[in-house]
């Protein structure tokens, strides 16, 4: 197996594209310093502050999207940022005839996880910048792309390992940080996702907010092997998307963070630019599925730079088995 710099540095890709995923790379080993600190470093605990999605910012999400912004800025081919917490894009130069790239990120996901040492990790997306015959600023409208234009994607988990997990849309590795020397060893050239699971993940305590598809399957799936399904299942939660999403990489299994009928309006609660997308393109690389309960969540159309959406992804059966339920709830 080669190893990061090696994969990056292959002749088939843009080197301005592999600068940058080393950027973000090289920035997620600075965060998972911190995080092994911990409150050793001073960087647990809440802000006074709120983000743009009107939730409290943890110090370490603070600090870690200070820390992607400083270290991405660096790389030749970007022309501008977006994150999870900034109202707004962060232009690092012009767009021009020459393009470059788009960075959007979750820099921490998972931190109301921070504060009781369980794992969480960074999210991240690259879109290709569009070419301008003059030198314009960057702007929102450059971003609201179709998840099927991602570059790359990729997550970096931080747990008893602290492990990258990467596409640039020819399959899924895996790198794990050594931490004798600081590099990162392949650990996985070729992730595929089993077809079929006997395992998901959901926060079952709203399950009588959810849509008649959604509680349909959980509600099978709790009946076991003498409901309709034939078998049993196990139920995973850990309230940290990169983790849940990791275990399903590492042995199979279905995510689920559906509409909630507590807040009709809104689409879901995951932020398609910053967590669907991205997972979704892994997913979908490593021979999985992901669903929005009305389509593929790469196909989605982009509105807004913070918009949510509903997620189930994973094992491709089980998905494709929810798709058949949602599609049998409105006659299609």
């Amino acid at each position: 197996m080669i190893k990061l710099d090696d994969f990056l540095a292959h002749d088939a890709v843009d080197p301005r594209l592999t600068a940058l995923i080393a950027s973000v790379v090289e920035a997620c080993g600075q965060i998972s310093a911190l995080v092994r600190r911990g409150a050793a470093g001073e960087i647990l605990g809440a802000l006074e502050s709120q983000n743009v999605q009107g939730e409290v910012q943890k110090k370490l999400d603070v600090i870690s999207n200070e820390i992607l912004l400083q270290r991405c800025a660096e790389a030749p081919g970007l022309v501008a940022m977006a994150s999870e917490e900034m109202d707004d894009i962060y232009p690092v130069r012009e767009v021009g005839p020459e393009g470059g790239y788009l960075l959007l990120f979750d820099p921490l996901d998972g931190s109301s996880n921070i504060d009781v040492n369980v794992s969480i990790g960074t999210i991240f997306s690259i879109l290709p910048a569009p070419r301008a015959d003059g030198p314009r600023p960057a702007a929102t409208a450059d971003f609201m792309q179709s998840g099927r234009n991602q570059v790359a994607a990729g997550y970096v988990v931080y747990g008893p390992q602290t492990t990258l997990v990467l596409s640039l849309g020819n399959g899924v590795r895996a790198f794990t940080l050594d931490p004798l020397n600081d590099e990162w060893v392949p650990t996985a050239h070729a992730i595929t996702i089993p077809h079929e699971t006997k395992e998901y993940a959901i926060n079952a305590s709203n399950l009588r907010h959810w849509a008649t598809p959604v509680r349909s399957y959980v509600e099978a799936c709790l009946a076991g092997e003498e409901g309709p399904r034939g078998k049993n299942f196990n139920m995973r939660w850990i309230a940290s998307m990169v983790a849940d999403v990791h275990r399903i990489m590492v042995r199979g299994g279905v995510f689920l963070y559906p509409w909630d009928a507590r807040e009709p309006d809104r689409a879901g609660k995951l932020r398609l630019m910053y967590e669907a997308n991205p997972m979704s393109m892994l997913v979908e690389q490593a021979g999985g599925a992901a669903f929005d309960g009305q389509g593929h969540i790469l196909d989605a159309e982009v509105t807004s730079l913070h918009q949510r959406i509903s997620v189930m992804l994973g094992s491709r059966a089980e998905v494709e088995h929810l798709m058949a339920l949602h599609a049998e709830a409105t006659g299609v």
